[in-house]
């Protein structure tokens, strides 16, 4: 069932024209980077109002930077997956166009992928609360909370909180590429956190293909036209397999 599944994904995905992927925490879950949703997800043990939003970081910035640094930790340490290396090459045989994720940890790039739209940041940078300073980093700051080199003022995690909106030319790029695509692989996602869950529907009903990737059912399963329940790392290298045995016949 799967197998003909997964075969009929890459012939769908060989037949499109514009193909986009979302991504969601459960592609970077098998990197050993925790999801936020899943039975051993992140709110499962933290309060995301006291970790996540700008007013919980006004009222204790050590707090919610020590809760950063154990992320980072984690991040810096995780190396892309199968799944990140599979959405790379198909990017790397002109199929895939764009990658729009949800995940703040940057293995899309680590494994090679070139358009990737962060729509919810990265933990490998920060950004000055006053002056706009940004700066890439490759490790958690040693000083908690770190002071912007420029101004003096707090650094903070350059991603997106709960009540913030998404950077404008983030959101404008996934537009750009929404609406252009006339396919959809989704992967990873619970389809659950607005904006980006209008992503698939919008690619659906412009009448456009929607392939999921998923361990379990999400918001959006009702409206895939391939559902492919199965690990990430799992199904999408044997996709990529089967669209070059395609490509070379």
């Amino acid at each position: 069932m799967v197998k003909d599944l997964i075969r009929e994904a890459a012939e769908a995905i060989l037949r499109s024209k514009y193909l986009i992927a979302l991504t969601g925490a459960g592609v970077s879950a098998e990197s050993g980077v925790p999801t936020f949703r899943g039975r051993d997800g992140l709110w499962r043990r933290f309060r995301a109002e006291e970790l996540a939003t700008p007013e919980a970081f006004r009222r204790n910035p050590k707090l919610v930077w020590e809760w950063y640094v154990w992320r980072m930790g984690i991040v810096f340490r995780a190396k892309p997956n199968p799944a990140h290396e599979a959405l790379a090459k198909l990017e790397g045989l002109g199929i895939l166009k764009c990658l729009i994720t949800q995940n703040v940890d940057g293995l899309h790039q680590l494994a090679g992928s070139k358009c990737v739209i962060e729509l919810h940041g990265s933990l490998r940078r920060v950004r000055c609360v006053s002056c706009g300073f940004r700066e890439v980093i490759n490790e958690p700051p040693k000083e908690v909370p770190p002071k912007c080199p420029k101004c003096g003022s707090l650094l903070r995690p350059d991603v997106v909180w709960f009540g913030e909106a998404i950077p404008e030319d983030a959101w404008s790029s996934a537009m750009e590429h929404t609406y252009r695509a006339d396919a959809i692989l989704v992967v990873g996602t619970s389809a659950v956190v607005a904006p980006a869950s209008y992503i698939p529907r919008i690619v659906k009903y412009r009448g456009g293909k929607v392939i999921e990737i998923n361990v379990s059912e999400s918001a959006i399963t009702y409206i895939a036209d391939i559902f492919i329940k199965e690990r990430a790392g799992e199904a999408l290298p044997k996709i990529v397999d089967v669209i070059n045995e395609l490509i070379s016949r």
